[in-house]
Formats: C-alpha cells, structure tokens, sequence
C-alpha cells in the first residue's frame, strides 16, 4: 500500500458509498441519494426512473473500479467514471444551495450539515480521480 492508512479508509468508505447508492439505484429506493438528486432536478416518473439507474450503475462500477484501484488492478476508464458520479454531485450541490436560498431547505445548520457531507463526497470523488489530486 503506498498511501497511508486514512487514504485507504477515505476511498474504501467513498468505494462503500457509492456502490450502497448504486443499490439503492438499482432498487429505486425512495430516498437514495439518486433519487433525491434527480427528483430535485425536476425529473418524474419514467424518466427519474431511467437518470436513478443509470446513475446507480454508474455509481456501482466506479465504486468497484475505486476498490480495484486500491489493490492496484489498473483500469483505464476510472477517471471518466468517477468525473461522471462528482459532475452529478457537483449539479446536486448547486442544487441544493439554490433550494435552500428560495426556501425549501429549511433551517441554516441542517441546511450546513447536509452541504458539508455532499461537499466530503464530492472532494473524495475528485481525490479519487488521478487528474484533480
């Protein structure tokens, strides 16, 4: 292992993260974080329906090419998976913070924990990604 052992548990919890969205994807789980983010996108039915799967597949693959990285099984399309998965959450985040100012948010510091854990999300995604660590 060339990295210490917090960047181990960093991606290993990031590869955990995304691959449990991706399940929950996949089962089209009211409440996963996919659904959330699409729905607040504006999308319904069968459409909401298509962007959660495809985004949960997504998520499940770059989570499982994140745990291969981490045995050094070197795979070429990483870096596009993974920059797939942080625009979808970087669109979420921006998002969000537009919710929160027209007032569907609700109170500032639920408003602060939610966007500091999709902001860790999304900074361990582009540290994942070789191209923006």
């Amino acid at each position: 292992m060339k990295e210490g052992i917090g960047v181990f548990i960093w991606k290993l919890s990031v590869a955990a993260y995304l691959i449990a969205n991706g399940v929950l994807g996949l089962m089209r789980a009211r409440g996963g974080d996919f659904d959330i983010i699409f729905s607040r996108l504006g999308f319904k039915g069968d459409t909401l329906n298509i962007f959660v799967i495809v985004a949960g597949v997504i998520a499940i693959v770059a989570g499982i090419v994140i745990l291969l990285e981490k045995f050094e099984v070197s795979l070429p399309f990483l870096s596009l998976l993974i920059l797939v998965v942080a625009i979808i959450w970087a669109v979420y985040i921006i998002v969000n913070i537009i919710s929160w100012f027209t007032g569907g948010m609700g109170d500032f510091w639920h408003f602060l924990q939610r966007l500091a854990v999709h902001s860790m999300v999304l900074g361990s995604l582009l540290v994942a990604n070789r191209r923006f660590s």
